[in-house]
């Protein structure tokens, strides 16, 4: 590792970014490392914007993906490098990918998490479906956050953007959460990593392991043959659906998911029928008044 990745490392801590973000900007620089062969610092304009102009012409990545890139040679070449005048970097300006998520049923969430045989990866998903979480909330799960007195209250604790919120807890959820608990018994984490011989949970410093988790859903998902695209953040956009076609208000929903903009939120509106069925009625309604 050259000082110049170590700085990068270190300035991105201080600029707030969390792990998971430096972690994704680092593959970034790697990935051009091995396209040409040489470090980073050696790279120069032209060779950037050859490797920007190839991933564009595979198609194989998408516009999220091809972002993070930007974002992250910015930060390397325009603030570890000083190379603010490569005018490449200032004029990129990634289009925003306006997907709409693949959104379980119930009866699918129920299906799914039926499959799940090991008893802490399937009390670990319906517990990021019930609360709304997304995975990173999920695993960091600490038994302080529960509140099981008469608020019924989940603090998840710096969440995107390093914002706390309260999300509801489900008496389904709390029963898991204390049936799974009563299985390790750890002082601290809800969801410590198991460790060797699947017996180390009790005295675990760091919670499960990520990749474990997606694992165990992305096979699940095929051995039912399911052929949406499902993954941990599909849990938190179907409980998000299943709360606004139950009749929660959207203000209430962008509090517990943790957005930003009621924007975001808002996207929920073109995955539940029921709302389009109500919105049409509407529609129908008001236009039949008027003439």
């Amino acid at each position: 590792m050259t000082h110049y990745y170590q700085t990068f490392y270190e300035d991105l801590k201080l600029t707030g970014k969390s792990n998971r973000t430096i972690g994704i900007y680092e593959k970034h620089l790697q990935k051009i490392e091995r396209y040409y062969n040489k470090s980073p610092e050696q790279i120069n304009e032209e060779e950037m914007r050859r490797y920007l102009i190839a991933m564009k012409d595979e198609k194989q990545y998408s516009e999220s993906f091809f972002k993070q890139a930007i974002s992250a040679f910015r930060f390397f070449y325009g603030h570890i490098l000083e190379h603010a005048d490569w005018k490449t970097l200032k004029f990129i300006k990634p289009q925003k990918e306006r997907r709409l998520p693949d959104v379980l049923s119930r009866e699918e969430v129920k299906l799914i998490l039926s499959h799940v045989r090991v008893p802490r990866q399937k009390a670990f998903l319906f517990t990021l479906y019930s609360l709304g979480l997304r995975l990173s909330e999920g695993l960091h799960l600490c038994v302080g956050d529960i509140d099981s007195s008469s608020r019924m209250l989940v603090h998840v604790r710096a969440g995107k953007g390093k914002k706390d919120r309260y999300v509801p807890l489900p008496q389904a959820t709390r029963d898991v959460l204390r049936k799974h608990w009563l299985t390790h018994r750890h002082p601290r984490l809800l969801f410590p990593a198991p460790g060797r011989g699947e017996n180390r949970s009790s005295v675990a410093v760091r919670p499960m392991p990520l990749q474990s988790v997606q694992n165990v859903l992305r096979l699940v998902v095929r051995e039912i043959g399911m052929t949406k695209w499902v993954h941990c953040q599909t849990l938190r956009h179907s409980y998000a659906t299943h709360l606004l076609e139950a009749g929660v208000h959207l203000r209430l929903i962008q509090e517990y998911l943790g957005h930003t903009s009621p924007k975001t939120t808002a996207q929920y509106t073109h995955l539940t029928p029921q709302a389009q069925v109500f919105a049409i009625s509407t529609i129908h309604s008001i236009m039949g008044d008027v003439i």
